[in-house]
């Protein structure tokens, strides 16, 4: 889920400059049509770790909007007289009338995060709390409100040198309290709790947007890009109440992703290879055939670009294997039986038993990739798979099964080379089809549809793992290691 938000994103003073005067002028331009046509308040919710610029994203707003049409809540320990009352009751109270747009620096979710990363809150007293804010949004959005909820992001390193530079300057350094330290020692459990935060309450009416805390000019563009769509998109139409089914695709406004971020070129030579193989190999091969794994099951899931290695991976994996301890499960297109049911069925069929291991070559994730960008579903039924996909994981991984996810990535310019190789090599010629070469035309479609299933389907149970698969030999070592991580984690 946050994957996105640790690629460095930055942009330049100059592209700044130039982007900032006409983005201000339509967010005031925006903020003016809500104030007279006052058919809807914009709520306004941010979070994040601490340091990653959630207070000067609410300042920028302020000097970028009409200040007089904008109001900012915080809210500390409550009150007896909050204490008196429902959890959401304080919150009630301060919500912005139509026409004006409510800033929340804390919001329903503050309590929630910190009692939870405090243990403080069962896991069903936890997701029970979510759904009653899952509910409580959907009636502000039932109401007319536009609801967008910002999360800010910094790695564990980012977030330490962030508070350290802020601490240095003098004018700055009020800012930073031993609450914002504290935080930072229990990093690993706010992503924790966070993810599965985020994950369970990023709704189609109320969907959360992560952003990469690390500049401030990205910052600023991104949240108020994102701003200033959503308004312009109701604004056209202030009675549009069709709710999406999913939250909207995020504008890349750097055209920095996940996959132009991989490093194509790394490479093992042959004899490194040969040595890492049999050593991964014999670990996995250990692994599973401990006691302990008896209690839990294994699901490998293989996606990647046509000609990107799958098929030599997996047999990699199973040269590790008992021929009886696992199978290998094909996907293609649906069958018409399998059409009969829902999408999830004729997966659902392949889930193994304890101690069993599935490897999958290709995946569910076919509705977000093939089946979104061949027209193959309706928008709808894509949108919505997120959301399914990342519930029928979250199950498997409430049920002891670990879940590994790998996406193997190469260059169309290597990509090409493989296909005249394979066309060129009689015994290869099965692995080249006309619908490849089709395929390969959209290169540009799958990559988007590439990184979209990544930012909204890499969960902290089950995490997407990219493969730089430019060299196989590297590729596949990676692979073995990192199950053999994941099994190990899993202990």
């Amino acid at each position: 889920m946050f994957e996105s938000a640790e690629l460095g994103h930055k942009i330049d003073k100059a592209a700044f400059r130039e982007r900032e005067p006409r983005l201000r002028e339509q967010l005031l331009d925006a903020q003016f049509d809500l104030r007279e046509q006052a058919k809807f308040p914009v709520i306004i919710l941010v979070g994040g770790v601490a340091g990653a610029g959630a207070s000067e994203i609410i300042n920028h707003l302020y000097e970028w909007l009409d200040s007089r049409f904008l109001s900012t809540q915080t809210f500390s320990a409550p009150t007896d007289e909050e204490r008196d009352r429902p959890y959401m009751w304080r919150f009630w109270r301060v919500l912005p009338p139509k026409g004006r747009i409510g800033i929340f620096a804390d919001s329903w979710y503050t309590e929630t995060l910190e009692r939870g990363m405090a243990g403080e809150m069962s896991a069903a007293d936890l997701d029970q709390r979510l759904d009653q804010i899952n509910r409580f949004e959907a009636m502000l959005v039932n109401e007319e409100a536009l609801v967008l909820k910002f999360w800010f992001h910094l790695t564990k390193q980012g977030q330490r040198e962030r508070l350290t530079a802020l601490e240095k300057d003098p004018r700055s350094a009020w800012r930073v309290t031993k609450g914002d330290w504290r935080q930072h020692k229990r990093y690993n459990r706010l992503q924790e709790v966070a993810g599965h935060v985020l994950r369970l309450t990023n709704t189609p009416w109320a969907p959360w947007v992560v952003v990469d805390g690390s500049d401030d000019r990205y910052r600023m563009l991104q949240v108020s890009s994102v701003l200033l769509g959503a308004l312009l998109r109701r604004l056209a139409d202030p009675q549009d109440q069709n709710f999406p089914v999913a939250p909207p695709m995020v504008p890349n406004i750097d055209q920095l992703d996940v996959l132009t971020a991989l490093d194509l070129t790394q490479k093992r030579t042959r004899e490194d290879y040969e040595a890492q193989l049999a050593k991964w190999q014999g670990r996995l091969g250990e692994l599973v055939r401990q006691d302990r794994f008896r209690q839990r099951a294994l699901i490998l899931a293989f996606e990647g670009q046509d000609a990107a290695g799958k098929g030599g991976a997996i047999r990699r994996v199973t040269a590790a294997l008992d021929p009886r301890q696992y199978q290998v499960v094909p996907v293609a297109a649906p069958t018409e039986e399998e059409r009969a049911q829902p999408y999830l069925w004729r997966f659902w069929r392949h889930i193994p038993r304890k101690g069993r291991l599935t490897l999958f070559d290709r995946t569910w994730y076919g509705r977000v990739l093939v089946e979104r960008v061949e027209g193959l579903c309706g928008e709808a039924d894509w949108l919505r798979a997120y959301a399914e996909i990342n519930d029928f994981e979250h199950d498997l991984h409430q049920d002891g099964v670990i879940v590994v996810k790998f996406w193997l990535q190469i260059s169309k310019e290597e990509q090409l080379r493989r296909f005249q190789g394979r066309e060129q090599v009689a015994f290869k010629r099965f692995k080249i089809t006309a619908e490849d070469w089709r395929n390969r035309e959209k290169w540009d479609l799958y990559h988007q549809a590439v990184c979209d299933l990544v930012d909204r389907t890499s969960t902290g149970s089950a995490p997407w793992t990219l493969i730089e698969a430019e060299d196989k030999y590297f590729a596949r070592i990676k692979i073995l290691r990192t199950i053999c991580k994941r099994l190990e984690e899993a202990w």
